[in-house]
């Protein structure tokens, strides 16, 4: 690369890096889109300094705004996969209703924990910067970087900060394999799904557990010990159906099975 073409690199660099733009005069409301007909997402208090988002082209009179995370959003349940996380394309939602405002898309491997439930709702906390966009002040307008790319309104900002995606046996967030590591054990209890169902069977000799969790193939993933669990006697009202198991998975001695110590069961 030559010289000149260096200089003109370096100066294309700095013209689209995120900078911050002055303090807001005013409480300023952050929609998903260039559009004060949408709801907001979120709101900007007066004297905030907004991070102006790099290689995000905006309309005349707006800018956009980059919202560094966590944040928590809520996704229904018909989204959320079996490892329990939102399915890529998906929205992610302001609040547990379909005309919340959306926060953004779900893209693969988003950084997500669940933190609550609630009906056909799934909470989650997403930890990673979204986009939004603000009406332009007066003097974000005159420094706001010239913009050499453009996005879909409302995609989350991409997180190359991220952690790379799990191979099979780690853990990086709920509704994963647990970590086989320490000597077959997890460390803390994680949130598992599938179907539950009995192993007890007069064709086949005993299972080291009455009951697994399964796949949608019907292929077991994991035992289940729910010896900690209150009203055991009640567990056969759960079988042959989708749950969701908060426990501590460890590996089966001489096996290469895993089982999870069930410390809560409920139905999905």
């Amino acid at each position: 690369m030559s010289p000149k073409t260096s200089l003109i690199a370096a100066l294309v660099f700095a013209a689209t890096t995120a900078l911050t733009a002055a303090p807001l005069s005013e409480t300023t409301p952050v929609f998903s889109s260039p559009d004060t007909a949408a709801k907001p997402i979120s709101t900007l208090t007066a004297g905030t300094e907004p991070a102006v988002a790099s290689g995000v082209s905006a309309p005349a009179g707006w800018t956009a705004v980059t919202l560094a995370g966590p944040h928590e959003v809520w996704a229904p349940n018909g989204s959320v996969n079996k490892a329990l996380e939102v399915r890529a394309g998906a929205s992610y939602f302001t609040e547990a209703k379909a005309d919340a405002p959306v926060l953004g898309i779900a893209q693969k491997d988003d950084p997500t924990e669940i933190i609550d439930y609630k009906g056909k709702w799934t909470k989650f906390r997403l930890s990673k910067p979204v986009v939004g966009y603000i009406k332009t002040p007066a003097k974000v307008a005159a420094t706001a970087p010239v913009a050499t790319s453009s996005v879909v309104a409302s995609a989350p900002v991409k997180d190359t900060a991220a952690a790379a995606p799990a191979t099979p046996g780690q853990q990086v967030g709920f509704g994963r394999p647990a970590p086989m590591g320490d000597g077959g054990s997890s460390a803390l209890p994680r949130l598992f799904q599938g179907k539950l169902a009995s192993t007890q069977s007069p064709l086949r000799p005993r299972r080291p557990y009455d009951f697994q969790l399964t796949d949608d193939g019907g292929a077991r993933y994991a035992y289940v010990d729910v010896s900690k669990l209150l009203a055991t006697e009640q567990i056969n009202k759960y079988t042959d159906r989708t749950v969701v198991v908060y426990g501590t998975a460890k590996a089966v001695p001489g096996t290469k099975d895993m089982v999870i110590i069930a410390e809560s069961l409920q139905l999905r």
